[in-house]
């Protein structure tokens, strides 16, 4: 059974809590100021909404409670979800499948963190790792940028270009955390982080909130929605890693895996996607993740990329937000926050970053540990 073959599901509210470095803002107000410019994007009451997934990796247990209280206790159902990066993505996943099932008309999908201290499950094991103090992660992601580097015969300058890509993708953005466009050389003169790697290369790791509300048709009708900014969900994918030939690419591989499965649900080729919002945290993963997903050959993203294939008006938007690297990766709202760029790109509303006659877009997050979503949506 797959999500497609439920009732229909749509997003139809959208907000945010600009992403940002850590503040005195509270992960209350983080969270609220998404919800509530969710449902006023919707038109509906707290009231109509029946259910709610709350995803976060750094706040302290419950914290939806302490959010949602602030709206009216209505006695919803509340379900908190932490699945590292993917938290967003997992949360949007469970609040479709049950208005797909029909156990509620209208749902909410929430994302909210701030970087509180959080613990590894991995690292609490009790089981000595040999690399522990060397193998992290910028640190794996420079090795596979040398991979790629060495299997395409492509420079370090060349996979900077997709951080020239998304500084000014989020320089449009107002829910970035980082608005400033940056040039080649601005970005490979930053501070190194770990082989060619600069930190204008790696996404920062801050705070904010994202949150979707999403409904039936059956809902869309009884509170007279307004059905053309109403995006359907088309197909709903997620996979864990497993054993590879190759298991420094095992987030590729996982990549090429879950959105095999979605668009075969949607039964929509890898041509006919319009947009792209990817797990970009470092630069490379963006031309990995490309290839796996079949937008691109293997060992061509550099090409399109420079060719601006891969930007705003070009033949497939990636990551027109900014992506991690400019939006941010607060973790929790990061993949709701992809979803709800989707959404508005789908529906005409994004201006200055409108990519053109957008119709079906993607959304792919991966997870630490590594787990995969990827989700299409269609107007």
């Amino acid at each position: 059974m797959t999500l497609s073959q439920l009732r229909p599901v749509y997003v139809v509210g959208i907000g945010w809590h600009r992403y940002q470095p850590q503040s005195e803002t509270s992960f209350v107000e983080l969270g609220l100021t998404a919800i509530r410019a969710a449902l006023a994007d919707a038109s509906v009451e707290w009231p109509t909404v029946e259910t709610a997934y709350v995803a976060h990796a750094k706040l302290p247990m419950a914290a939806g409670r302490t959010i949602l209280r602030h709206l009216g206790a209505t006695g919803i159902s509340i379900v908190h979800i932490e699945n590292a990066s993917a938290s967003g993505s997992a949360a949007f996943r469970q609040a479709g499948i049950e208005v797909g099932c029909g156990l509620a008309d209208i749902a909410l999908a929430v994302g909210v963190d701030k970087p509180y201290p959080t613990l590894l499950a991995e690292n609490e094991t009790g089981i000595t790792n040999l690399a522990e103090d060397a193998i992290v992660p910028f640190t794996h992601f420079a090795l596979l940028a040398n991979q790629y580097m060495y299997r395409n015969r492509v420079s370090a300058e060349d996979i900077a270009l997709v951080a020239v890509k998304n500084h000014r993708n989020g320089a449009m953005n107002v829910h970035a955390q980082r608005q400033r466009e940056r040039t080649l050389d601005e970005i490979l003169s930053g501070k190194k982080v770990s082989g060619t790697f600069t930190a204008l290369q790696c996404c920062p790791v801050g705070e904010g909130g994202a949150a979707v509300i999403l409904a039936s048709e059956d809902g869309i009708k009884r509170f007279a929605l307004d059905a053309s900014r109403s995006i359907r969900v088309a197909a709903s994918a997620a996979r864990s890693q497993r054993p590879y030939e190759d298991d420094s690419r095992y987030d590729t591989y996982l990549t090429a895996e879950t959105t095999k499965l979605a668009l075969g649900e949607a039964g929509i080729s890898p041509s006919s996607i319009d947009l792209v919002e990817l797990h970009d945290a470092f630069t490379v993963e963006e031309l990995e993740y490309v290839e796996a997903m079949g937008i691109c050959r293997e060992g061509e993203a550099i090409h399109h990329l420079k060719e601006g294939g891969f930007d705003i008006g070009g033949r497939c938007a990636i990551n027109p937000s900014g992506g991690l690297i400019a939006m941010g990766h607060p973790i929790g709202p990061t993949g709701i926050g992809q979803i709800a760029e989707i959404a508005l790109q789908l529906r005409g509303e994004a201006g200055a970053r409108q990519h053109r006659g957008s119709k079906i877009g993607l959304a792919h997050m991966v997870g630490l540990g590594a787990v995969c979503y990827v989700h299409l949506l269609q107007r």
